[in-house]
């Protein structure tokens, strides 16, 4: 699955690729057909903290000003999904950019997915995030989106956040964005059409499987 989400990554090219990763099973894997692993420590609990230490070993001269964490569990994210995560963050001069797709009916009630209130730029397939939650009573706000959890980090905004402590807000609903957002970190959304599968059960590896063979 990770040499999936690495091809998509390649695909978007914005970019140098390397995935970080506490296995050298996985480094091995990405290696043998022809990728970029650094090893990082097995401590991290969080994946910013994780691209921190990647990025710090394989730049540390700071040639590259801005970090995409793109998680691994993502085999069928489309590249311009990741394109517009970074595009909302160069164009909004925003702190960290991220993306999102259009809320279903169904999900509007479920805690597992993230929600994110945003402010929408006229015109433009993108917008400011005002909030991020887990659940909403409002059935109709068109503003509110399903968050797709890729961010985009100019690199001293990565150094300062992971030296943050977390905060109550991000303690209660477990959504690391929001420790950004209570330190006043501005974060530009990318409007997308679609919400990538994530693969957290074996039905969804099934469905990843079939979209991949079908592709």
């Amino acid at each position: 699955m990770i040499v999936h989400v690495w091809r998509r990554a390649i695909e978007a090219d914005l970019g140098p690729v390397v995935v970080a990763c506490q296995d050298i099973e996985i480094a091995e894997v990405i290696e043998s057909v022809g990728g970029e692993a650094e090893l990082t420590a097995s401590h991290h609990v969080s994946g910013s903290d994780r691209i921190y230490e990647a990025v710090q070993a394989r730049d540390p001269e700071g040639r590259y000003d801005v970090v995409l964490n793109l998680q691994g569990d993502l085999p069928t994210i489309k590249p311009e999904i990741l394109r517009s995560a970074l595009h909302s963050l160069e164009v909004l001069r925003a702190d960290i950019g991220t993306a999102a797709a259009p809320l279903k009916e169904d999900e509007i009630y479920d805690k597992n997915v993230v929600k994110v209130l945003i402010d929408p730029i006229s015109g433009t397939n993108m917008g400011s995030a005002l909030d991020f939650f887990r659940t909403t009573d409002n059935l109709t706000n068109k503003t509110i989106r399903h968050h797709i959890g890729i961010y985009a980090y100019r690199r001293p905004v990565l150094s300062q956040f992971i030296e943050l402590q977390p905060t109550a807000s991000e303690r209660k609903l477990g959504l690391e964005q929001l420790r950004a957002m209570d330190a006043g970190m501005t974060i530009g959304v990318g409007l997308v059409d679609t919400f990538p599968l994530g693969v957290d059960t074996p039905a969804d590896l099934l469905i990843a499987r079939d979209r991949i063979s079908t592709n």
